[in-house]
């Protein structure tokens, strides 16, 4: 088998865009799924979650208008943008370092329908080397170069501990691949044409973080604002009734004539 290596784009689909399509076709296979043969642009981008005017600027890279009064073809449209994105094709993945997440990740059943195969595994664990895992033998972190190009890798998935990801990269990088997806908690340091996605899931807690603390004091900020209306309020009743009592008391009224 011979290694597929990514195309670069020759019709300069911006990256935004490119960071769009895997929603757009999350959505449309949705749809397909529950039979939906068509959908119009507003329908498919609050699927999506974009504006519509984005979708159509973006789907309009793709050479896709969709026809007027009824939308676009959901089948059609999703051949076209997984063709642009390269699913079409079989994309043979290994996966460095089969801790928990790499078992997890080796075990998830989603790749296979999105044009992914993991295709190996590897770890240095001595004590891991050798297990079975999701029909894979795990192979040794030595033999790293010779699994890439016997198992036709294109793509490498770095779930190893931070201190050796680096180490691991340059030996991926060195075996002639060119796409890498990072897991481990640190940034790496590659050659210009090597395209690295990072998932780091500490960071998206703690922006996670970030906007429920600002949430919480929107909050109570609101809650403080309410309860101060409602002191001032309660002050300006209790004043009334203060001064409506007096009154029935005779406390402040014009004495009254005498009577013989």
């Amino acid at each position: 088998m011979t290694r597929r290596t990514p195309q670069p784009r020759d019709r300069g689909i911006p990256d935004a865009t490119v960071a769009r399509l895997p929603l757009y076709l999350r959505a449309l296979n949705g749809l397909a799924e529950r039979g939906t043969a068509t959908v119009s642009s507003e329908d498919l981008a609050v699927a999506a979650g974009v504006n519509s005017a984005k979708l159509r600027k973006d789907l309009s890279h793709l050479g896709s208008y969709g026809t007027r009064g009824v939308g676009y073809d959901v089948q059609y449209l999703i051949y076209q943008i997984s063709r642009e994105l390269g699913l079409t094709q079989d994309w043979a993945i290994a996966i460095v370092g089969v801790g928990n997440l790499g078992r997890a990740l080796a075990n998830y059943g989603g790749f296979v329908s999105r044009g992914f195969r993991v295709a190996a595994l590897v770890d240095a664990d001595p004590e891991v080397v050798g297990d079975r895992i999701a029909g894979l033998v795990v192979e040794h972190i030595d033999d790293l170069e010779a699994v890439i190009k016997r198992r036709g890798v294109s793509i490498v998935v770095l779930a190893t501990p931070a201190p050796a990801a680096q180490q691991v990269c340059d030996r991926v990088i060195d075996a002639g691949v060119t796409s890498i997806l990072n897991f481990a908690p640190v940034v790496l340091s590659v050659p210009e044409n090597v395209d690295v996605r990072k998932v780091d899931l500490s960071i998206e807690l703690q922006i996670l973080a970030f906007h429920e603390q600002r949430k919480a004091e929107r909050e109570g900020a609101a809650s403080e604002d309410g309860w101060t209306e409602m002191d001032m309020l309660s002050g300006r009743v209790m004043s009334g009734r203060e001064q409506t009592g007096h009154e029935k008391s005779g406390l402040g009224e014009a004495p009254r004539r005498a009577t013989r």
